[in-house]
């Protein structure tokens, strides 16, 4: 029961350490975000890598400080349950006003959950859901900004107003030629304006923070045309020089902007006041992506956790259909479940890994963690992490249950943990990530359509042969891509990587990655005799971090048809000197260029471009 009167006044300092706490991580998480303008201005990239994979770790330091201060002034765990239920109504009171309320909510959670038993996570305790709405959250300060700013152009100033959309960001760099770029940015929207009546309202609205993230600022913003709203943003780089800025291109529509703003990316540094308004403002663009991936896209991976999990107990409330073990070739380190209804997969560690595999629990987590911190360019799947994880025991078939008790016993629980008489399997670790068609299966679905049969003209089988090029092809983009990023997947095979529905190719299994600067490229020596020649053994000294690329081939061309298209688009990637030039480059402190987009739709293609593989 929740108390009548609040008069505990630790209940109040309680409460209000923990509001202070939240303040300071948000203060600095905003701040860090913000100078990633700076950074952006003096060209500091890695800087801005750095301060990208170090911000990730700004969340948990604030709840430990918290956590710990509670502990030390309040005896915080040694408190009555009477005096929990005070602190967080006076917490709610707390919430009010506040411009983050939905972040503050998830920070009380990450520190109460850290003091009280299992048992007390209950509603009363923790915000199992939202108590403060963030609908039309305003800061009146004098010298805040607005969430977003409009202008109103006219079919004839449509390039002025651009000019000064893009000039009231007030970067301290100079644009080589900025009334050329809102020129060739008009010639891209003026077409959608010719196509259908204008409307008195003919508005451009721009969130006031530029997107940063790696090379790049991003300009986020949608043309409203009466009814009609067209999403759109525009990439901001160095030119080819990389003294002066650019417009590189206009994004627009909604598949540009989910690949922008995909799971595969790394986070953006965005300097948001109110980061819910920012939300909205992104859900009205992107209208299809849940609200958890645009939190984790603006670097609130934290927020990012709390509103999946809330959307994946209100699917399970809302379905019947039960959990099994994950469709395709099963891997050596990991056990992989999903919910038909539900688009993510679960991954366990498995608790023994049979040779050649070489490897320990807190080595594959690290490898995960590594992932997280890095840039993802858009090739890698991002993960959440959890903890203590609780399904319905009614929901999972006998026989992943059957699977988990034979691979991954310790890390199951089933047991009626809270009491309520309802069995639930607890699983203690395990990893979610969202759910892409493996790209082994996508190149069987198109050799059995007739894709690999050069003689079957077929509609069919032509659709088939197209999906089959399309898979290798951006198979060899994703590996490229990768050496960009200075990763190496280790086991490179199709099963490893899947297709998104955006027909991306993305990299899904970390436990063998390494840095490329970390590996050894050396071509297979030729054989010293003819014993050597035949011999089905390696017969020359391979090294912890060698890799023959040669040896590729066998494993991953055996068919022809496939083999035909990778030779054609990526036969460099079978090169030990390819691995090595670009191993060399990185090693120098080159850093290269990955886009979220097509090359076609860029104004300009810079020819450092072809230093790198086409794909990039």
């Amino acid at each position: 029961m929740f108390p009548t009167r609040l008069d505990s006044p630790v209940a109040y300092e309680i409460a209000k350490a923990m509001m202070d706490g939240f303040n300071r991580h948000y203060h600095l998480f905003r701040s860090e975000s913000a100078r990633a303008k700076q950074r952006f201005e003096t060209a500091d990239w890695a800087g801005q890598q750095r301060a990208q994979r170090e911000r990730i770790e700004f969340y948990d330091l604030r709840v430990r400080e918290c956590f710990m201060r509670l502990e030390r002034e309040f005896k915080a765990g040694e408190q009555p349950m009477d005096i929990w239920h005070q602190v967080k109504l006076h917490y709610i009171g707390l919430l009010v006003d506040h411009l983050q309320p939905e972040l503050a909510e998830t920070f009380f959670n990450s520190v109460t959950t850290k003091i009280l038993h299992r048992s007390y996570f209950q509603n009363s305790f923790i915000f199992f859901r939202p108590v403060v709405s963030t609908e039309y959250i305003e800061n009146n300060a004098p010298e805040a900004q607005p969430t977003y700013r409009a202008y109103y152009p006219t079919l004839d100033n449509l390039a002025g107003v651009l000019q000064q959309m893009v000039l009231d960001f007030g970067l301290c760099r100079e644009f080589e030629d900025l009334p050329r770029d809102a020129a060739l940015v008009t010639g891209v929207i003026r077409p959608m304006l010719d196509r259908v009546k204008v409307h008195a309202n003919l508005q451009i609205q721009v969130l006031s923070s530029l997107f940063y993230r790696n090379k790049g600022a991003y300009l986020i913003g949608k043309l409203i045309n009466g009814f009609t709203e067209q999403p759109f943003a525009l990439p901001i780089l160095y030119n080819q020089a990389e003294t002066q800025l650019r417009i590189d291109a206009v994004l627009h529509g909604d598949d540009d902007m989910h690949v922008l703003f995909g799971f595969a990316r790394a986070y953006f540094m965005v300097d948001m006041d109110i980061p819910s308004a920012y939300v909205q403002f992104l859900r009205s663009l992107m209208p299809r992506k849940p609200r958890n991936e645009l939190y984790n896209a603006l670097g609130l991976a934290k927020q990012g956790k709390t509103l999946f999990y809330r959307d994946f107990l209100y699917h399970l409330r809302h379905s019947t259909d039960q959990f099994r073990i994950a469709p395709g070739i099963k891997g050596m380190v990991m056990l992989v479940f999903d919910l038909p209804s539900f688009p993510y997969v679960f991954k366990v560690i498995k608790d023994f890994y049979p040779p050649p595999k070489d490897t320990s629990r807190e080595q594959i987590k690290g490898k995960y963690l590594l992932v997280k911190q890095h840039d993802r360019v858009g090739r890698m799947a991002d993960t959440l992490e959890y903890s203590g994880v609780a399904f319905p025991r009614n929901r999972f078939t006998d026989e992943l249950i059957a699977e988990i008790e034979k691979l991954a016993p310790s890390q199951l629980e089933i047991s009626d943990r809270d009491g309520d008489g309802q069995l639930e399997v607890i699983l203690k670790h395990v990893y979610i990530e969202r759910r892409m068609i493996p790209l082994n299966i996508y190149l069987q679905d198109a050799f059995d359509a007739g894709g690999a049969d050069p003689s079957n003209s077929s509609p069919a089988a032509q659709s088939a042969r197209a999906q089959l090029e399309h898979g290798v092809i951006e198979y060899g983009n994703a590996l490229k891509d990768l050496i960009a990023a200075n990763i190496f997947p280790g086991d490179m095979l199709w099963k490893n990587f899947g297709i998104t529905r955006h027909g991306k190719v993305v990299f899904y299994d970390y436990d063998e990655i390494e840095y490329i600067t970390d590996c050894v490229f050396r071509k297979v020596p030729k054989p010293r005799c003819e014993e050597d020649e035949m011999s089905g053994e390696v017969w020359y000294t391979v090294g912890p971090h060698d890799v023959f690329p040669e040896t590729f081939g066998p494993f991953l061309l055996g068919n022809p048809a496939v083999r035909e298209v990778f030779m054609k688009h990526h036969a460099n990637l079978l090169d030990p000197a390819f691995w090595q030039k670009n191993k060399d480059r990185i090693q120098q402190g080159h850093m290269f260029d990955v886009f979220p987009y097509d090359q076609s739709k860029r104004f300009v293609v810079s020819p450092r471009q072809s230093e790198l593989p086409e794909s990039m």
